[in-house]
């Protein structure tokens, strides 16, 4: 069973997504916060699979309550999923450094709500390669310079060009094709590669490849 969290200051967005997830077999609603110290409060009390994380949020930010979260290292399996009311918001690349798993829109559709609960809990990054090239590509151009080279010398060559192709938003089965080796193959790499780099999932990793200067803003593979 996947036990979700869900923090927003709207109750009835609380609601909404309360009466989708419960519905569901495999899902169960363990909590609701309305702000982000509550919800900091809850995940630490309820240790949850998933938070669905309101950016905006009274007393304590959506951003600051992740921060918290995914700097707890007794939570370390907790999974963050922002939630925003427009796809750039200007925060959400600022979350994705912080640690959350990805994000989504308040009016995604239902099915798309429960296939993300489910990715992120599978270990999948909430960014697919159309959103991760429009707002990671936008907002690495105004993060910090690239980190020396070095921080990638533990990597070999061909981890170096999977993260690369993460980078670019690229899923598992696209990186196969590209690199004409298997599907199970590539996660391999990629799985490596997280593991090498000590990112908490593969939206650390899209972040590692622009801070690294990997892969730079406006590259699209």
């Amino acid at each position: 069973m996947i036990r979700v969290l869900l923090a927003d200051d709207q109750s009835l967005v609380r609601a909404g997504f309360k009466a989708l997830l419960d519905a569901q077999p495999d899902i169960e609603v363990a909590g609701e916060a309305a702000d982000g110290d509550e919800a900091v409060r809850l995940v630490r009390q309820l240790r949850p699979d998933v938070v669905l994380m309101d950016i905006r949020m009274p007393v304590l930010d959506g951003l600051e309550a992740t921060r918290r979260v995914t700097g707890d290292a007794a939570l370390d399996g907790v999974k963050v999923v922002m939630l925003t009311t427009f796809e750039l918001d200007e925060y959400v690349f600022e979350a994705i450094r912080s640690g959350a798993s990805g994000f989504l829109v308040k009016d995604t559709e239902p099915e798309e709500l429960l296939r993300a609960v489910r990715a992120v809990v599978a270990g999948d990054a909430l960014l697919s390669p159309g959103v991760t090239r429009r707002l990671i590509g936008e907002f690495a151009a105004r993060s910090k310079e690239p980190a020396a080279a070095e921080a990638l010398s533990e990597l070999t060559e061909r981890e170096r060009e999977v993260m690369a192709l993460v980078g670019i938003g690229l899923s598992n089965e696209e990186i196969a094709r590209r690199l004409v080796v298997s599907p199970l193959t590539a996660k391999t790499h990629v799985s490596r590669t997280m593991v090498k780099l000590g990112a908490r999932d593969r939206a650390q990793l899209v972040v590692l490849a622009y801070e690294s200067g990997l892969v730079r803003p406006g590259w699209l593979g």
